[in-house]
This record gives structure tokens, sequence and C-alpha cells, in this order.
């Protein structure tokens, strides 16, 4: 576990880190406090430089290899009697909320990245809690990054200026940014955010660090430009022989100082060699040519234009009517206050007071300012020919062009642009439409409808909400201006769009297109003929009911459950069963992206229940993560126990021809993600009824190789289950809708365009209402919290998560079996007990997890089949904001459990066991149920844990390993579901299929009524079975292995 952190001095950006590591064994006293001494001590929790590198090297970027990149540097941090605070309570328990500190000064190990090393570092940060498992960004670090996309930003719409820093009397020629306008504000106000830890960092213990934080923040943004703009840079033999885009002589001076300047802004450091006088006279030369800039940065007032529309009485033909850009000051302060050119350049007494002439020179401003719009709009020369320029006159194709061009360039300089209010209103979004009212034929809708048949339409051409005919499209036609006045209000119009809506009519639409498109053309999927903006489709018929029922304006018929569905279907359940069988009858995609636990699961077998009584010969193939396999199965089994299941799984799986005559036999066919594309050759040549992806986000990558399987599968209907269908960014949602209906949402570059910059980017809410409106008919989630959801669930919910064990540990579990076999043989009485308990003990620790059976500190991912399923529950508990329980049995597994899951999220996880002492045990207790509590995780052990504690913050309860009481499991689930519960609570038992911890559970099942008399108190009830009875019980079946 570490924690990079990072700050700023010496002009560099300088990592380092912390990580519960042990003591430092120099310490006299073994404790983690600070030594009297007079130099800064070592921080007792630094990084050091092998657990730095080690972090870069696995997040999978250049670390450099050379010591010279390692220094020592002082951090000044919170400090309380000679103990220093850590940043989270991953690394050490944090102080009490009353503590008080003072800054007090820590020898840390600091690693200095090359410049291109530190923008791919602070690009990987963006965004993310994890740069790596185990390695968690600190919030400086993530400050860091931000303010890097400021810089970005500014570099990428090239809002700077070259000029020269002296640095103690040496010289550099450096690109600027320029801070002016909304980027003034935008940069104070991210360094109102800067986290205090960004200023830790001193060179040495002279004095603690005391800059403002907008000044520090300046200092790396003003780097961050000059690094973007040079790099990447020629080298220094390169730059030598280039000059304004020309060679020139390589020589080792230059024609003039300026020249050298010019060649610096390119060279890789931007060295300046010279005369110190000159160099000074230079470096005021460059101050006087930015000094409008700075002028216009600080003053209290902007320069603004106002675009004014043509009097109504002025009489002018089509497109030559008198607009006036007027000028005008804008107080910063107050922008309602607005003063004329000619008052602020000959003010009175009152406006000279408005003015505060005393601070701000308004004539040289204003000939500043007018001098800099004029370079960005060439217009404003003719309002320059006058003694004093009020504004300037445009014709409308001019007024045209400044709305939509020069208004743009002039904010983004920082100047004040008004614009009439109907440009942003309605009016301004009166454009040329088409409409479209379908012929549909009339039949119902159903299966005898195919969406390739074509429709015909009515197409009929607006503006806004008014018909067009033929003569008065013509007559907008002729007029050239882009801007026309209609029944008294100003319209853009687009030339091209009146010439397609011209070709259009002329051709009448003749051609029909496919029922499949007429959806797309009704959501918004695909563009109108001429590509003219769509206004909208009726319809009449099955068309008709078919687009209203997909846009919720009328509702679809909920469906009876199937004769042999054995088990109730919620309402909700029943609805959303329903809704999967409205889609596939018309062979569209469906989404099911229900939150965890309201029963995807049953809701699909329902599906593929009636699918079979309906008497569809062909099967379905779903495919889940390995994790799920058994689970499946197991479900099936339930709810669904008539309908064959084959699990295509395993080293002893079918293949070739015995496959695909295998799967004629069964209605479900499972398989895993890992064999979709190792088996996809022989999976393509099956005819499927429907493929299913559970764990759907498992394809958001669309360039993954089981990505393009599931893609490429031939199916009657697609179907995908997931709780989070957007994890990262809206790119993930174009994978499984190409997935579900294939081309619905253009190809991944025009989505790209049309969809995720905007909303990724720029959070666009048009393009945000575009793509649910695209998406919402072929989506449906409904989350625990919706009013309707919450009347029909229990207040207790209790499902078995079926795990496979890995290949590991399966062959610790057989071993562990075949050792016990020879045991049991010669043992009685009391050793007979210990020897059972001793192998019962042995074989859930199996189950957990390698690591835990053997003690070795060995790693731990990828090892338990148990552990890769909750891990991929708790991400999706992490996503929708629930909270956890994890009950296990050993304290020895808890502690692998925190860890591995700290390291995989970045959070701090609670773990109380038997030693944890009451005092802490009563504040982890407070912690977790604090109002605003960010802690979700709570791991107890199940002594310790399962009674006596109000855990109601927690909405899920997880039993790792299973007591096999159900008294005692209850007791424990009650830690949540109690009295001051406001949420209804989820169980989940975790079991491994094909090994003992099925078998029992399978027990206790079938005498649930008596079960507490039964089992008696934790294993002790099994002691009495017979040998061969124990024997059938720990045996290890061929289901239990996942791959």
């Amino acid at each position: 576990m570490l924690i990079l952190h990072a700050g700023t001095f010496a002009n560099r950006l300088l990592l380092w880190g912390e990580t519960p590591a042990v003591p430092n064994p120099r310490s006299s006293s073994g404790s983690r406090a600070r030594p009297k001494a007079a130099s800064p001590p070592p921080f007792p929790y630094d990084a050091g430089r092998e657990n730095l590198s080690r972090a870069i090297i696995e997040a999978g970027l250049p670390c450099p290899d050379s010591a010279c990149h390692y220094q020592t540097a002082i951090a000044w941090l919170p400090t309380q009697k000679n103990h220093p605070w850590v940043s989270s309570p991953l690394i050490s328990q944090s102080p009490p909320s009353t503590a008080s500190a003072a800054l007090s000064p820590w020898r840390v190990t600091v690693l200095c990245l090359s410049a291109p090393g530190e923008v791919e570092l602070l690009c990987a940060c963006v965004g993310k809690e994890l740069l790596a498992p185990g390695v968690i960004i600190g919030k400086d670090l993530a400050f860091w990054a931000v303010a890097m996309r400021f810089a970005g930003s500014l570099t990428a719409r090239q809002r700077f200026l070259p000029g020269l820093t002296d640095i103690g009397g040496t010289y550099y020629a450096r690109w600027e940014p320029l801070l002016s306008g909304t980027d003034s504000g935008v940069a104070a106000g991210l360094a109102a955010l800067m986290p205090r830890v960004c200023r830790a960092l001193t060179p040495d213990t002279a004095s603690p660090p005391r800059r403002p934080a907008f000044e520090v923040l300046a200092d790396f943004v003003c780097r961050l430009v000059d690094l973007l703009v040079r790099f990447p840079a020629p080298t220094a033999q390169e730059s030598a022989t280039i000059r304004r885009g020309r060679p020139v002589r390589k020589t080792s001076g230059f024609e003039s100082l300026h020249d050298q300047w010019l060649h610096a802004l390119q060279a890789p450091d931007g060295l300046m060699a010279g005369d110190p006088g000159d160099l000074a006279q230079l470096h005021q030369q460059i101050q006087q040519w930015q000094r409008p800039v700075s002028v216009t940065a600080t003053a209290p007032f902007r320069f603004c234009f106002r675009l004014e529309e043509p009097e109504e009485t002025a009489p002018s033909s089509p497109g030559e009517e008198h607009w006036f850009v007027r000028y005008l000051l804008q107080a910063v302060a107050d922008p309602s206050l607005l003063i004329p050119v000619r008052e602020a350049w000959d003010p009175n007494k009152q406006t000279a007071a408005l003015l505060r002439l005393d601070e701000f020179s308004a004539k040289e401003y204003l000939l500043m300012s007018l001098g800099q719009s004029a370079r960005l709009c060439p217009d404003l020369a003719a309002g320059l020919q006058t003694a004093l320029p009020e504004g300037h006159p445009l014709d409308t194709c001019g007024a045209f062009a400044f709305l939509t061009e020069k208004a743009m360039l002039l904010e983004q300089a920082g100047f004040g642009v008004m614009l009439p209010a109907w440009w942003s209103g309605r009016s301004a979004k009166m454009r040329l439409s088409i409409r479209a009212q379908v012929k549909s034929p009339q039949m119902a809708g159903g299966s005898g409808i195919s969406l390739d048949q074509i429709m015909l339409f009515d197409w009929q051409l607006s503006l806004g909400d008014e018909s067009l005919s033929l003569a008065e499209l013509q007559e907008l036609a002729k007029r050239k201006s882009p801007l026309v006045k209609v029944r008294g209000q100003w319209v853009h119009l687009n030339a091209q769009e009146i010439q397609a809506a011209l070709d259009f009519w002329r051709k009448k639409a003749a051609a029909g297109i496919t029922a499949r498109e007429t959806l797309h053309l009704a959501l918004g999927g695909v563009k109108t003929p001429g590509d003219i903006p769509f206004a909208g489709l009726a319809a009449e018929g099955w068309v008709g009911d078919l687009l209203a029922q997909l846009q919720g304006q009328a509702t679809f018929d909920e469906l009876p459950v199937p004769e042999d569905f054995c088990g109730i279907l919620r309402p909700y359940q029943v609805r959303g069963y329903s809704w999967l069988n409205f889609l596939k009858q018309w062979g569209l995609g469906a989404c099911l992206a229900d939150d965890m636990g309201l029963g995807k699961t049953v809701q699909t077998l329902a599906l593929i229940a009636r699918e079979r009584q309906a008497d569809c010969q062909e099967p379905a193939l779903l495919v889940c993560p390995t994790s799920v396999v058994g689970n499946w199965q197991k479900e099936a089994a339930r709810f669904t126990p008539q309908l064959p299941v084959l699990v295509h799984h395993g080293g002893a799986r079918a293949r070739g021809k015995a496959l695909a005559q295998k799967v004629r036999k069964y209605a479900m066919v499972i398989s895993s993600y890992a064999l979709l594309y190792r088996d996809f050759e022989l999976l393509k040549e099956i005819t499927w009824s429907g493929v299913i992806l559970d764990e759907a986000q498992n394809i958001k990558n669309p360039e993954t190789k089981q990505a393009r399987a599931a893609r490429a599968l031939p199916a009657g209907y697609r179907l995908a289950l997931t709780g989070t269908p957007v994890e990262n960014n809206v790119g993930d949602l174009w994978s499984i809708m190409e997935f579900l209906n294939p081309g619905f949402l253009g190809s991944q570059m025009e989505f790209k365009r049309r969809f995720f910059i905007p909303i990724q980017a720029n959070r666009d809410p048009e393009a945000t209402q575009g793509l649910q409106r695209l998406t919402q008919p072929f989506i449906l989630r409904r989350l625990k919290t919706d009013p309707k959801i919450i009347d029909d669930l229990p207040e207790k919910n209790e499902m078995k998560v079926f795990c496979n064990l890995t290949r590991e540990q399966a062959s610790l579990y057989a071993a562990v079996v075949e050792e016990a076999g020879r045991t049991l043989d010669g043992a009685d009485g009391i050793q007979r007990k210990g020897v059972i308990l001793g192998v019962l003990s042995k074989l859930k620790q199996v189950c957990n997890h390698p690591a835990q059976f053997l003690a070795d500190n060995s790693p731990i991912p990828g090892r338990s089949g148990k552990l890769a399923r909750l891990t991929e529950m708790v991400e999706e508990i992490l996503q929708v904001k629930d909270r956890a329980l994890i009950f296990t049995q050993f304290a020895e597994m808890g502690k692998i459990l925190q860890r591995h899951l700290q390291e995989t999220f970045g959070r701090e996880v609670l773990f109380l066991h038997g030693g944890t002492p009451k005092k802490q045990r009563d504040e982890m207790v407070e912690r977790f149920q604090a109002i605003g509590s960010r802690l979700p995780l709570f791991i107890l052990s199940l002594k310790a844990g399962g009674t006596g504690l109000n855990l109601t913050g927690a909405n899920h309860v997880f039993h790792f390993d299973r007591w096999w009481n159900p008294a005692v499991e209850n007791q424990a689930t009650d830690r949540a579901h109690r009295i001051g519960q406001t949420r209804d609570v989820l169980v989940h038992k975790f079991l491994c299929v094909g090994t003992l911890e099925e078998k029992i559970d399978e027990m206790i099942e079938r005498k649930k009524e008596v079960a507490e008399q039964v089992v008696g108190a934790g294993e002790s009830w099994l002691i009495e079975l017979s040998t061969a009875e124990l024997r059938d019980l720990m045996a290890l079946r061929q289901e239990a292995l996942g791959d």
C-alpha cells in the first residue's frame, strides 16, 4: 500500500509517498515518534526509493533508474507530540478529530521525473483514485493532475505569449500563459481548492512554506504551458539550425539578442546567454511589449461590444440592413454597470468617480483595448477612423459573422460581448426541419412483421412550427443572407440546408426506408434525407403503437409467469421480464441494468422459460464471468429445473461437431468470457435463439477480443445484463449498444464526435439528453431506492452466491481430502473429533483463499474464486454508493480481505476481530455509523462482530465463509437488518460449488424448519456423521473447478 504525493520547489514537480512501513529500526525507542534531534528526522512512513520506483513501474510509466533522480527534501507536516500525522487511515491510525497539531519538518525521499514523464504521470492520474493496484493517488497529486488539464486547455486554445524570465540573474526564454478573462477566475477557483499538502515540500529547514496557493499554482501552470508549447522540442544541435522556419548558419553566436531569444523559445531549456545588461534591457523591452495584456488583466473594467439590431423604421433591402456594434466599458465587479466610450473618454464628475481614475487610466485602457480587438476583428478599423470611436456599422452578413465567429474570439480574449436575446432564444433555433407521417401497413404487429419491411412516408418541411410551401422555400433561397426576418423575428437560415430541402422536395422522397430505420429515425438515431434536422415523426397502426411503447407514451402488456417457473416474480420483475420479451419479439436488443439484488437472473430465466414454452428449439447462449458460471447453473436449477442447461466450461468441455450436436438438447448454454473468444470459431457455427451477456461491462472496451467476438456472434436476439452500464465514461455505453443493436449509435468515431467529447469533456447537457433519448428505450434500470421497487422488495433479501475453485484451490482441496481419508481410518473417540474439525477448518480455508491455508503471506489476486466474485460485487456496490458488512470466521482471512480490498479500491476498510480493543472497537462502529460516513466496507469476524453491534449504515451483508448454523448467521445479518435500518438489506452467502460447502448447505436447506435443533452450534454436529458420510461430504466434484 502506497499513497503517492507530489509537491513543487526549484521549478520541478517532486513525488514522494507514504507507506504503512515497519518502524525505523534505527529509532532507539522503536516507535514512530519523532526523536529529539537538531536536524529533521526521517519521516517514519516514507515510501523510499524502492517503493516509489515500484509504484511508477506498476503504473506502466517510465521510471528513472539513475540515483540522481532521487533526492531528500523536507516535508512540513502536522505533528503532535513529536509524531507526524498521516494523510489516510490506510497508513496509520488517524488522530482524534479534536486534536491540534503544528507544522514540523520531516525528511522524505523524493523522485524527480523528466518533463515528459511528469506530463505522462499527471495524465495517468486524471479522474482516478488508483494509479495501480495498491498505489493510491493522493489529494495533492490529483490536484496537480487537474491543474495540468487547465494548463493543457490554455495551450490548446493558444492562450500564451512568448516572454523572458529572470531567475536569480539567469534569463530563460519562456512561453507564458495569459490568465485573463474567464481563465483568471478559473485559476483563482483552482487555487482556492489546493490542498495544503501541495505546498508541504521545501529544499531545507530554513522556513516552512508560506507562499500563497495562487502563486504556487501560477508557477506550476507557467511551467507546464511552457513545457507543452515547446514539447517535443528539438535537440540543441537540431534547434541551432532552425530559425523562423528556415535554415541558418551553424555558428556559436546569433545575429542579435532578439534572434537568440527566438531560438531559445524553441530549445528544450530556453537558456539565454549574453551580457547581463543587454539581457536586462531585452527583458524590459519584452515586458513593455506585453504591457497591454497585463493592463487588461488587472483593469477594474473590461472593454465590451454590444450588437444592436437595425431599427424597425430603417428601409433597406434584404441583407443590407444596418446593424451597429457599440463600444462600452463594463465593470468587472458589477457587469450591469455599462459606460459608453464617449463618456469614459471625457467623463463628468459622476462618471469619473465610477471609473476610479485615481487608480485606473481609462484612456490608456481604451486605446490598448481598441488596438488589441482590431487585430481580432478587422471590422473595427472603420470605427477607428473617427476621432472618438463609439462603434462600427455592419451589414447583415457582417452581423452574422460577428454572432458566429468574432464574438467568440473577443470573449476568449477577455472582452465582454453582449448579443441580442433572440440569438440564444427560441427564434434562433427556428431552423428548417423535416417532419414525417408514416404510412404503415394495416396489420397488427408481432412475430409476423419484419423490421426490414420498407415503409412509405408523407414528408413535410417546416420553419420552426410553421409548414413551408415550395414557393416559400424558393423565396428563402433567393435571400443570400444567413439572417432573415420572418414574422418580425430574426432567424438563422443555413444556405446548404435550404438547398438540401429544395433537392429533397423535388425528389419528393420517393424511396422508402425500412421499419428498423424508422425506429432509429423516431429516436434520433439516424440522419434524415438530405441531412435536414428532424422535427418529429407521426405514425399510426402497429408502427405507431411500437414507437409509443418505446418512447414511454404507451405501456406494453405484462405477461403471465411461465407455467414451469418455480418461484414468484415480484411485480417489478414481471414488468422487467415482459419488457425483455417486448423488445425481443421486435428483434431489438435490451439492456437490463437493474441494481444489484433486484433479480436480473430470475427475469432472464423467466424469459428463456417462456421462449422454451413457445416451442423454441434453439438454445440461448449465456456468457458470464468465470466467477458466476456456477451461480447461473444453480439458479437455473432452482427456478427453471425443467430447462436443460449445459455448462460449456472447463478442460473437459465438448468441442467441434460434438458441441454442435450436444447443444441441440439444451435450452441454455452457459459459458465464460474467456471462452467466448477462445471457442469463437465453434460458437459462431451454432444457431442461437439469443446471446445474453451477464456483467456486460466486460465488453466496455470495444477493441478487446471478447467484445469483438460478442458482436460477431449471430443471434435471434441480444440481451445485456449489468448493474453498471456506464462505469468510467459514456464510451462504455457505445460498446454495449453496438452489441445489442449494431449501428444504432453510429460508428465509434461518429459516437465520439457526437456524444463522447461533448459529454465527457464539455459536460454538454444537450448531448447528454440526446444520448439519453436514444438509449432509454433499450435500457431498463431500476434502483433499490425507487419508490415502486421499495414497495415490492422484502425487508431482507437473502441470496446464495455460488463460486468455483481455481486450479490451485482444487489441488490443495484434493490434497487435504486425501490426507484426511488416511487419518480418519485410524482415529476414534476424541481424536476422531479433533481430526474432523481440523479437516473441516482446512477445507474452509482452502475454499476461502490459498494464502489463508498456506499462511505464507503470498500474493492475493487471481487465486480464489470467492475473492474474485466478492471483488466484482464490491465494485458494483461502490459504483452505486452502497455500503456493506463482510463476515468471516477467520481473523487471518479478514486481514487478507482488508489488504486486498484496500489495495484494489484505494478505500479504507475497517476490520473488527477478537483482538480489537474495546475503545478501538467503539470508535470503528461510531465512524461507520456516523452521518455522512465515507467508509463503505466493514469486515468483521463472526464471533467478535456477530452480536451486540448496531451497523445499520450498511445495506449489504456478505457471509464470505459459512458458520453452518443459521441462528449464528442470522444474528450476524441482524447487525444491519434491525431497528433503525431505513433500507432493505441484501444478504449474500458465498459457497464453492462441488465442495463440502455446497453439500452442507444442501443438508441445512433440507431440514431448514428444524435447522437450529439439527445442526446445533457451529460445526459440532458434523462430527456425528459416519466416515462414509464424511467422505461423501468432503469429496471434490468435477463442477468445482472454474476453468
